[in-house]
């Protein structure tokens, strides 16, 4: 059971997160503020959102049980993630930002056409559900071990508190809380190592006290054909999940859509080793856990060498991580159903008012969608199987045809349907039904190829074989075309409104920096071991409040 001293930083740091989001309960006049920050947003704070928001409490959790049972190989496997980002900044991220879209859900519709897209949208709706109720899950656990609570109570709680400032603050207020829950985890995280470590005995007792092949960048089922299809995931999942997608969209150029990709890519580079660490040196301590009980390796050391204070700040962390990932999730579906549903289908003439209304009305919807979801993981298998089933199974059918989309002049919507549809069926037989039926079960490293090979296999036959020598399809000259139209110029009112969110949103994080800041040299004060690191990280913290706070007085209201 976790000390007073813990529950209090928890619930200040909790409260304190919920108050910045609902500052920006006024600054949305339109969809285009609402969802994509008036697209004016700074390159950077879109590429630490898009940080936030790629990881979660599951990534301590499930690489974590990973780091712990083959040690570096859960370094390679994130490794992936930073190629998926290079790849995304080299050729994805700027085509999203030409395609001048709201949504991608906007752009498959204008490209592929609206049978095509409903298809989408309604599998990326299931598939955030289940995803993000995913990732829920470890969380309350992880609370509910820590507080005594009981489960239901903190998934509930948890997930309430996470929907609620997205529904009302919109994109800005989603970004600025990402960038405050960062700092809390970075914080977090940095502290755990060096105390680990030293428990340890130091590095020399640590890589003595661990097997011969815990160094070894493959290991165990994560082979190299895994690796290559991870991989190819991760390029498919960064650069065209809806999600990170409006990370691209919401700055004001194709060059700013490129930097957000190349600093998630670059956070990603020393970001898992430092993560990463503490299980593995946990292995060194007790090398007693098994099956799912490796799913706690993160929890255990932090219980082990994070005295009162430290500990609530850890926890802090790792709900900040998941509630990231699931408010951008949230932000992003409430913007498909609003702009592509609701105003495309239901209710075109909307006035702003109303879209406004609808958007936070689905977002909390779709928000108690996910914990519903949350309270089912443990019957599912556990986050690992979770997780890693979801991604093999729909990744590739989801997610590649509106990539490619992007480049091919050759891609209809009927054939993009039939891919995806086709590629679907194949990965939920060999999931469901051939292990029932004829005992054949594919592993890790068969599910994740199928999900990603097949897709790209039957993309690239139908673009170099089939179509090969075809003069470019139809839908394709029909998006040219109204490509050519001219955008409708911006209101001057709206531009100044704008402006004045993005100086305001700055100034918001250069506050909440400097808060944080604060609460952790008091804290620095009132633990018992670790006063030097926690007072070093705060003045840190305090000094890269002045960052945004110089970014914000550049912005030009008057």
């Amino acid at each position: 059971m976790t000390s007073t001293i813990d529950t209090t930083v928890i619930f200040i740091f909790s409260a304190f997160v919920l108050l910045i989001g609902m500052l920006f309960v006024r600054t949305g006049r339109n969809m285009k503020s609402f969802f994509a920050g008036g697209e004016a947003v700074p390159w950077f704070i879109g590429g630490l959102s898009l940080f936030m928001s790629f990881f979660s409490a599951g990534t301590f959790v499930a690489w974590g049980s990973v780091a712990y049972k083959y040690g570096w190989v859960a370094v390679t496997i994130q490794w992936t993630m930073c190629l998926g980002g290079l790849i995304t900044g080299l050729l994805l991220a700027p085509r999203w930002k030409r395609t001048g879209a709201l949504t991608a859900a906007e752009f498959v519709k204008q490209r592929l056409g609206v049978p095509v897209q409903q298809f989408y949208i309604y599998i990326f709706m299931l598939v955030s559900l289940l995803n993000k109720g995913s990732v829920l899950y470890p969380v309350a656990l992880l609370v509910s071990v820590s507080l005594g609570f009981p489960l239901p109570a903190c998934t509930l709680a948890l997930g309430l508190m996470m929907i609620a400032y997205t529904a009302i603050g919109g994109l800005w207020a989603v970004m600025v809380t990402d960038i405050l829950q960062f700092v809390i985890l970075t914080a977090a995280v940095l502290i755990v190592l060096p105390l680990a470590l030293q428990h340890a005995g130091g590095w020399h007792h640590f890589v003595n006290n661990v097997p011969p092949d815990f160094f070894h960048r493959l290991n165990g089922e994560y082979t190299l054909t895994f690796m290559f299809a991870f991989a190819l995931y991760h390029i498919g999942y960064i650069g065209g999940n809806w999600t990170f997608v409006q990370r691209y969209t919401s700055v004001d150029t194709p060059a700013a859509a490129r930097k957000v990709a190349f600093l998630f890519a670059g956070l990603y580079v020393i970001s898992p080793v430092i993560w990463m660490l503490p299980p593995m040196i946990y292995k060194s301590i007790n090398s007693s856990l098994v099956g799912l009980q490796t799913e706690s390796a993160y929890l255990q050391v932090c219980r082990l060498v994070l005295p009162p204070g430290l500990m609530g700040l850890m926890l802090t962390g790792m709900y900040f991580s998941t509630s990231a990932t699931a408010n951008t999730t949230l932000n992003v579906t409430s913007a498909v159903f609003t702009n592509d549903i609701y105003k495309g289908l239901i209710n075109p003439g909307a006035s702003n008012k109303k879209l406004i209304g609808v958007g936070r009305l689905s977002s909390f919807i779709l928000g108690l969608g996910m914990i519903g979801i949350a309270l089912l993981v443990p019957a599912a298998g556990g986050m690992i199987e979770v997780v890693l089933s979801i991604a093999a199974i729909t990744g590739g059918p989801l997610l590649l045809p509106p990539v490619w989309a992007l480049f091919s002049k050759q891609l209809n919507g009927k054939t993009a349907y039939i891919i995806s549809a086709f590629s679907l069926g194949m990965n939920l037989v060999f999931k469901f039904i051939t292990p029932w039926l004829f005992h054949l079960k594919l592993d890790r490293a068969g599910e994740m190829l199928l999900g990603m090979g097949l897709p790209l296999f039957l993309l690239l036959v139908y673009e170099f074989i089939v179509r090969a020598g075809k003069p470019v399809s139809d839908e394709y000259l029909r998006y040219a075309q109204s490509r050519l139209v001219q955008k409708e110029a911006a209101n001057p009112e709206e531009v100044l409104a704008i402006r004045r969110q993005n100086r305001f949103g700055l100034q918001v994080i250069a506050f909440a920096l400097a808060f944080t800041a604060l609460l952790l040299f008091v804290l620095s004060f009132i633990t018992p071991s670790g006063k030097k690191l926690v007072a070093c990280i705060a003045a840190v913290i305090l000094l890269t409040a002045f960052i945004p706070l110089r970014a914000s007085r550049r912005i030009s209201i008057g």
